[in-house]
């Protein structure tokens, strides 16, 4: 059987290799709620929950798959001259929009598990001729870069698919200079998931069974050493009955809806 992991790098590669750009965002909404795109396609990678980087300095379509839940960089207060490190970094789409926020005299740096998307950002920072962006291909869980040496940590839609949420979190604080801080998007929930969608290994690569409680995740980012840990956006994304029922029963569905549990997006923000 193939690790959590192992389907991550997997579903991913597939994106760059099979699904460019149009593998993200698509579907129709429900009634009152959030973006939400499960349905045609890759099923594994569409979230649901992208934001419209477009109208961003910086952005760049070639980077951009639409795998995101937020606009973190949005909320980083990133400032020129900054070094600012993406966990997960993909095509490179946050990185680039971070690139024009630190300037010539800053540094961004990358990370992703995923070796196709690495090379498809080195080829991305090859065309824009970018001297200060570097892509490092490496697993997050397991960060080899020096203590204190990052301004900012930015994340999108990523640390859900993370086993240890907790020592993740305490590489980041590592990592990070005194002062520094963190802004990422992720996905949570209101309350308990079911166990088959819990245990749905393909689910991880779509950001939905990794994801813990809320309050949780809060709890387990200031466990981790963080102070002035607030919620900068939340969201609620629908997920359709018919991507649901690839993965659970009728009856399970039917128990789901009437727990009201909701699968959330949210951007955080938390001081070292």
């Amino acid at each position: 059987m193939k690790t959590i992991k192992e389907t991550i790098k997997e579903v991913y590669s597939g994106v760059v290799k099979d699904t460019p750009q149009s593998s993200g965002c698509c579907a129709t909404n429900a009634p009152n709620q959030a973006s939400s795109c499960c349905g045609s396609g890759s099923t594994e990678t569409e979230l649901g929950f992208s934001e419209d980087y477009s109208e961003l300095e910086g952005y760049n379509p070639d980077a951009d798959f639409g795998l995101g839940c937020g606009i973190p960089v949005a909320f980083a207060g990133i400032r020129p001259g900054d070094t600012v490190l993406d966990l997960g970094s993909g095509a490179g789409n946050d990185v680039f929009v971070a690139r024009s926020l630190v300037g010539k005299s800053g540094k961004v740096i990358g990370v992703d598990i995923t070796p196709e998307m690495i090379k498809k950002a080195n080829d991305n920072k090859v065309k824009l001729g970018f001297d200060n962006v570097e892509f490092i291909l490496g697993d997050i869980e397991y960060l080899s870069l020096e203590s204190a040496t990052v301004d900012v940590v930015v994340s999108n839609c990523v640390l859900n698919l993370v086993a240890d949420k907790k020592a993740t979190y305490e590489n980041i604080y590592d990592v990070l200079k005194p002062n520094g801080h963190f802004a990422i998007s992720d996905v949570v929930v209101s309350g308990p998931l079911t166990n088959s969608i819990s245990n749905a290994v393909k689910l991880y690569a779509g950001c939905i069974a990794g994801a813990m409680q809320k309050d949780d995740y809060i709890a387990t980012i200031k466990e981790a050493g963080f102070n002035n840990v607030e919620i900068k956006k939340e969201k609620s994304v629908y997920l359709p009955d018919n991507f649901l029922l690839q993965y659970i029963s009728k009856e399970e569905l039917e128990k789901f809806r009437a727990s009201r549990v909701e699968v959330l997006s949210v951007t955080i923000r938390g001081d070292k």
